[in-house]
């Protein structure tokens, strides 16, 4: 028994010497002994009232940093009640799991208003299978592919999100060829021949030969089809977004200070380039869905002066003070929020019509349709308004009773959404119900408008994509006065950095979202090429927007110039705009706020005289005298279908 009890001994003891050895080998390599040697001298020296408190703080800082340990997706509902993203990042933070953040990403689909019933639901059919797909990428994939990364390395992450993506891209192509391969296996019928195109309209008796002419009977190019969009990837835009956000709480610093250190290579960015973007604010829309007959302001956009500020007085007046730096001004979201409580009020208070009566018994015409106005999906007042110049004198009218003086404290800009205008059977834009406008007449039609309303110094989308000619003559007429601004005509952020090209169709500058597979990374490079191009870079909105706010966050760490984010209502808008008076705030406090250039269109100019020749020639050609470019009168018998 003696001798069974000393080997046993023997052997334990043996291996609580291996294990010593183990452990000193173990914390030798972790610098352990050294560390606490350092710890406890200096908690004796200092004494802390919380001793552990500061034993806490001081392990902490040599504690591993933060990793991603769990992506979540799940489906929420933005702010139209439909499908969109929402992603969740969880980080494994001295050795246990921690929630961090989440974003929603807005879907890219456009809000169908006034749709046939079949396009509603194939639209709903579409935005269903893009989110759902979109969720399965993220509970499924992202977690293992971001596994272990630190949120911080935004490069690495974005590169990640780029493979799997092209690897899904060409997943969707080989299983189309797949499917295109079967379908070519069953014999197609006999192709149908169609009747030879009628011929051409003669010309009428005494017409004089001309340029005009040739421009106006130029057939119109027909519509591109649609970019395609991969249904899932907006899950890349969104996991992109949420890593960023994480690194941002991580570090305990803002999202837009996080985006401007990608942006400016890990630098701290001086005051200069955190200036605020100025804002873009929607007030009335009359555009295509609109009830009245005026279709081509689809957006009537207030822009406050880069150096307005202004100061409530009673009898609900203001006062309008332009402060010279070191007082920097606020945002100008007061004056909108005026200016859009005035439009409510003389939309409330418009006298009721005159009866109506048929035209030739007393010489006098219909009686006008009441002036009524609703809450849009975009924040602002959809209004029934017949002509072009109704909406610019309220506006007008307005301003003037603020002691407002347009085109200096305020200017205007105009979203046209030329794409959602054009009839295909007449080929031509209809601007007005039963008014249409030649592609050649359209440019004259925004040289008149700009010529009587000088205060509108932007033109968002005035053309189709499709019309480069068209693009290139207003370019030429209206570039050294108005902002000439792609925004449906552009491409997708992804598309542009494959092609490099952000000059097609010409403009000072492109509305920029962020949807779908673009990464922070991407947009920070679309920001430089478009800094190195002398182009403005507008963060805009989309049409059905989320609570997230985090737009604002990229508009301002990637210095934007403007901000599009639609009218001063519907909760996932106004949330925007606080954001916007939270980071300003920030920056005044840090004494970190820049400020914004006045308008400048000399550089553009430029541009633009270095047009080619041909192109000056055709809208020189174009801007001769043309009956009713500029209408003001409607046909008592068109409406809207």
């Amino acid at each position: 028994m003696g001798e069974e009890g000393s080997g046993r001994s023997c052997g334990i003891t043996r291996d609580l010497q291996k294990l010593k050895q183990q452990a000193m080998a173990y914390y030798q390599e972790n610098d352990v002994p050294r560390r606490l040697e350092e710890l406890l001298n200096s908690t004796f020296y200092l004494q802390p009232a919380d001793v552990y408190g500061h034993l806490a703080n001081y392990f902490s800082k040599l504690a591993k940093p933060p990793s991603i340990c769990k992506v979540a997706g799940k489906i929420v509902l933005d702010g139209l009640g439909l499908p969109t993203l929402q992603v969740e990042i969880s980080c494994t933070i001295q050795n246990l799991p921690k929630y961090i953040c989440s974003v929603v990403i807005p879907a890219h689909f456009e809000v169908p208003e006034n749709a046939p019933p079949e396009v509603a639901d194939t639209e709903e059919t579409e935005r269903h299978l893009a989110v759902s797909t979109a969720l399965q990428w993220v509970n499924e994939c992202m977690t293992e592919e971001l596994w272990g990364l630190v949120p911080s390395n935004q490069a690495e992450v974005d590169h990640r999100l780029r493979l799997f993506f092209e690897n899904k891209v060409q997943e969707d192509r080989e299983r189309k060829e797949l499917e295109r391969s079967l379908e070519e296996s069953v014999p197609a019928p006999p192709p149908v021949i169609l009747p030879p195109p009628p011929p051409p309209p003669t010309k009428k008796k005494g017409q004089k030969p001309g340029r005009r002419d040739t421009l106006l009977e130029k057939p119109i190019i027909p519509p591109e089809p649609p970019e395609p969009i991969l249904h899932g990837s907006m899950a890349i835009g969104a996991v992109s977004l949420a890593v960023a956000k994480t690194s941002a709480s991580l570090a305990s610093v803002p999202l837009y200070m996080n985006i401007a250190s990608l942006k400016h290579g890990q630098e701290q960015p001086s005051a200069a380039t955190l200036t605020m973007p100025l804002l873009m604010g929607s007030v009335l829309s009359c555009g295509k869905a609109s009830p009245g007959k005026l279709n081509l302001m689809k957006e009537v956009i207030c822009i406050p002066h880069p150096g307005l500020t202004t100061k409530q007085v009673p009898d609900s007046a203001k006062t309008v003070f332009l402060l010279p730096p070191p007082n920097p001004p606020p945002l100008g979201i007061e004056l909108l929020l005026e200016i859009q409580k005035q439009i409510n009020r003389v939309i409330e208070t418009l006298p009721p019509p005159k009866p109506e009566t048929k035209k030739g018994h007393d010489g006098g015409k219909r009686g006008q349709q009441p002036i009524t106005g609703k809450m849009s999906h975009l924040g602002c007042l959809t209004v029934n308004y017949d002509t072009i110049e109704q909406p610019l004198l309220l506006i007008q009218g307005i301003c003037s009773n603020l002691g407002l003086e347009l085109g200096m404290s305020l200017h205007l800009a105009i979203n046209c959404a030329a794409h959602e205008l054009m009839d295909y059977s007449k080929g031509k834009y209809e601007v007005m119900a039963g008014t249409y406008k030649s592609m050649a007449e359209m440019v004259d039609l925004y040289v008149d408008l700009i010529n009587k309303y000088p205060a509108i110094i932007a033109l968002i989308d005035p053309f189709r994509k499709e019309d480069s000619e068209q693009w290139d003559g207003i370019y030429a007429a209206l570039a050294s006065r108005c902002y000439i601004i792609a925004g449906a005509a552009s491409r997708s952020v992804s598309k542009l950095l494959e092609h490099r090209n952000t000059s097609t169709p010409k403009s000072h500058g492109l509305v920029i979202n962020h949807t779908n597979q673009a990464t922070m990374s991407d947009l920070v490079e679309i920001t430089h090429l478009l800094n190195g191009k002398k182009q403005l870079a507008v963060f805009g909105s989309t049409e059905a927007e989320s609570s997230d706010d985090s737009l604002v966050d990229l508009a301002v760490g990637l210095g934007a110039r403007f901000i599009k984010l639609g009218g001063l209502s519907r909760g996932e808008r106004v949330t925007k705009y606080n954001r916007l008076l939270a980071i300003e705030e920030e920056l005044i406090q840090s004494g970190t706020r820049g400020f914004s250039e006045e308008h400048n269109f000399s550089s553009f100019q430029e541009d633009a005289e270095k047009t080619p020749e041909a192109t000056a020639t055709m809208a020189e050609e174009t801007l001769g005298p043309l009956d009713s470019i500029f209408p003001t009168e409607v046909v008592e018998e068109s409406a809207k279908p």
